[in-house]
């Protein structure tokens, strides 16, 4: 890989993208290399919906360019972010660096900066994608849970609803954008409770009805903290939710043995000290 800014091979004037991450917490997470990547490119795209995060960006480029404009009320998010793919592209072609900036971790949540570069590759530009402290990372810190202690299954909450998926109640349940959980249009920046209380309903085959759910924010500003609620489960659909939190349910039942499987570990344990000591 390139480090950024330098040549192609051949020296000639060659357009190239990254996409990085800047974290969740303004300032405190963007790395040494994202903050290379952006200074060094030509051009800057930030999908950012905060403008104090942009004028903060500024700082670093004086070409920043804003792709928050292209959202209107009512259009496919999918339009708008193809359309993001193609502005990023049309400055790739004309043999620009180009560098897209987006929260936390580019490749989480985010449909374009991986369109983006697989279209880049495809055509024979150079494209990478640097990685970012992203909402589940500050999630695992803020809330206190280890994934590997009884495992954590994570869902875009529509596509819970949407597709026959098998949730284990023996773990953790991360939900994301449940604030927008049913909405098949890609054009609205919320549904309600209605659309909530389906997801409850599914969720109840699994859950209690006053099982906790945790509601979470990570803080994006130096100056906020983490914001996190807990309601009972029957309680979700008419709780204030925005799109931006996330739902967590944790475990609901005790981890069970597979008792079959320890016996066949067990006799592969023997095996292998008869064959030692021979």
């Amino acid at each position: 890989m390139n480090t950024p800014g330098s040549a192609t091979p051949n020296n000639a004037p060659r357009g190239s993208v990254a996409c990085v991450g800047l974290g969740m917490t303004l300032g405190s997470h963007l790395t040494p290399l994202a903050r290379s990547y952006i200074e060094k490119s030509d051009v800057v795209f930030a999908g950012l919906s905060d403008g104090i995060v942009e004028l903060w960006l500024q700082r670093m480029h004086t070409d920043v360019r804003s792709l928050q404009p292209y959202y209107k009320e009512g259009k496919s998010r999918m339009k708008t972010y193809r359309q993001w793919v193609e502005l990023m592209m049309a400055e790739v072609r004309a043999g620009k660096r180009v560098c897209g900036v987006f929260y936390g971790h580019p490749g989480i949540f985010a449909w374009s900066p991986h369109k983006v570069i697989e279209v880049a590759r495809a055509e024979g530009y150079e494209a990478h994608m640097e990685p970012g402290i992203s909402a589940e990372d500050c999630l695992y810190a803020d809330l206190g849970i280890d994934p590997g202690r009884f495992g954590c299954q994570h869902f875009e909450a529509s596509q819970l609803l949407f597709y026959e998926r098998r949730i284990d109640p023996s773990g953790y349940l991360v939900l994301w954008q449940v604030g927008l959980v049913g909405d098949r249009s890609l054009g609205r920046r919320e549904t309600g409770p209605a659309y909530r209380q389906v997801l409850v309903d599914l969720l109840s085959q699994d859950y209690p009805l006053d099982h906790e759910v945790i509601i979470y924010r990570g803080a994006t500003l130096p100056i906020e903290k983490p914001r996190v609620r807990r309601v009972a489960l029957r309680d979700l659909p008419h709780a204030p939710l925005t799109a931006e939190e996330t739902v967590v349910l944790p475990p609901a039942v005790a981890l069970k043995l597979n008792v079959a499987m320890r016996e066949r570990l067990e006799a592969l344990d023997k095996l292998e000290r008869t064959n030692t000591v021979v």
